[in-house]
C-alpha cells in the first residue's frame, strides 16, 4: 500500500539517522488505535513533503482526483466554491494520507456532519523565543483561567515550539460563538500578562512575547492532530501530556518524537482517552468570562 517506502523524508541529523516514508507509515500504523478516535470525522488538511522536509512542501485541502473509491470525503462550502476534504476514519484512510507524503494531518475543531458545531476549542501558544520557564508559565495561566471559567482543559505538545491547550465541548455552540469566546479568553490572558503574552499575529509586532493564537477555532481553520508527526528535524510528535508534567518541566514542546513515542504510549497509553467525558457547554463560561473581563 505504501509506495516508495525507502524514500527519505527526514534526513539524518543530530537526533539520529534518516527516517524513510516506510518508517513514517509504520509509526502511523502503530499509533492509529490511539490517534483515530481524536481525528475521526474531522476534515483533514494534508501537509505534504514529496521530496522530504529539507525541500519545500505544500498544503493540500481538497482531494478531487487520484483517490480510491472507498476513501471518505466531506464537501465543505466556501465563498467561491467547495472543498472536498478527506476524512480519516480508519487505518487504511490514514495510510492513504501518509502515502501522499503527508507528514502532518491537520484537522478541524468540528466533525462531519456537524461542521458548524465544534466539539473542542483550541488555544495554541506560539513563542518567539526558547524560554521554557516563560512558556510553561503561559500554559499554566491558560489552564488556570479556563478553570476559573469552569472549563477543564487538556494539553499536548505542539511538536514545534509551543503547546496546544484543548477544551472539550458538548457541541451546542456554533463555531462563530466558540471562536469569539476563545478570542475573548485570549484578550483577558493578554490583559493579565501583557509583558509576556500577545494576540498580535504579525511576528514583527510580537516582540519577544508569546502569541496566544485562538485562530484555530474559525470555520475551516485547523490544528495539528494529536499524535501527528511534525516536519521538523528529528520528527517530533504532537503528543498528549499531563499538566503535572508541564508544571515539573519534564515535558517540552518537542520532547516526543517518532522514535521515542512508542515507549511513551506503552507506559501512559492515551492520556486523552477520557477527554470527551469532560465536555462542557460554553453558556456558563461565557457569562463568567464577561464578569471577569469587567472586573477592575
Amino acid at each position: 500500500m505504501i509506495t516508495h517506502p525507502d524514500k527519505v523524508l527526514f534526513p539524518a541529523d543530530a537526533g539520529g539517522g534518516p527516517i524513510s516514508k516506510g518508517e513514517l507509515a509504520s509509526y502511523y500504523e502503530r499509533i492509529a488505535p490511539l490517534m483515530l478516535p481524536h481525528i475521526r470525522a474531522r476534515p483533514v488538511t494534508m501537509e505534504r513533503y514529496p521530496a522530504g522536509i529539507d525541500h519545500k512542501g505544500f498544503i493540500q485541502k481538497s482531494v478531487t482526483k487520484g483517490f480510491p473509491d472507498w476513501l471518505e470525503r466531506v464537501t465543505v462550502p466556501k465563498k467561491d466554491g467547495t472543498v472536498h476534504h478527506v476524512l480519516v476514519n480508519d487505518l487504511r484512510s490514514l495510510l492513504w494520507v501518509v502515502n501522499q507524503n503527508t507528514i502532518t494531518p491537520h484537522v478541524w475543531v468540528s466533525r462531519a456532519p456537524r461542521l458548524h458545531h465544534p466539539d473542542v476549542c483550541v488555544f495554541d501558544l506560539d513563542p518567539m523565543e526558547d524560554d521554557p520557564a516563560i512558556l510553561r508559565d503561559a500554559a499554566l495561566r491558560v489552564r488556570d483561567l479556563l478553570t476559573e471559567l469552569g472549563l477543564p482543559s487538556w494539553i499536548k505538545t505542539s511538536g514545534s515550539k509551543g503547546y496546544h491547550i484543548v477544551v472539550p465541548l458538548e457541541g451546542s455552540s456554533r463555531i462563530g460563538d466558540v471562536a469569539r469566546f476563545a478570542h475573548a479568553v485570549g484578550a483577558l490572558l493578554v490583559a493579565r500578562d501583557p509583558e509576556h503574552l500577545t494576540q498580535e499575529f504579525s511576528k514583527k509586532d510580537r516582540g519577544r512575547r508569546i502569541l496566544v493564537d485562538t485562530g484555530r477555532n474559525g470555520y475551516g481553520a485547523t490544528f495539528a492532530a494529536a499524535y501527528a508527526v511534525r516536519p521538523r528535524p528529528g520528527a517530533p510528535v504532537s503528543a498528549p501530556c499531563t499538566w503535572e508534567e508541564v508544571e515539573r518541566g519534564t515535558v517540552a514542546p518537542a520532547t516526543f518524537t517518532l522514535r521515542n513515542i512508542a515507549a511513551r504510549v506503552a507506559k501512559v497509553q492515551d492520556l486523552w482517552s477520557e477527554m470527551a467525558r469532560s465536555a462542557q457547554p460554553l453558556r456558563d463560561a461565557v457569562e463568567r468570562l464577561k464578569r471577569l473581563s469587567r472586573a477592575p
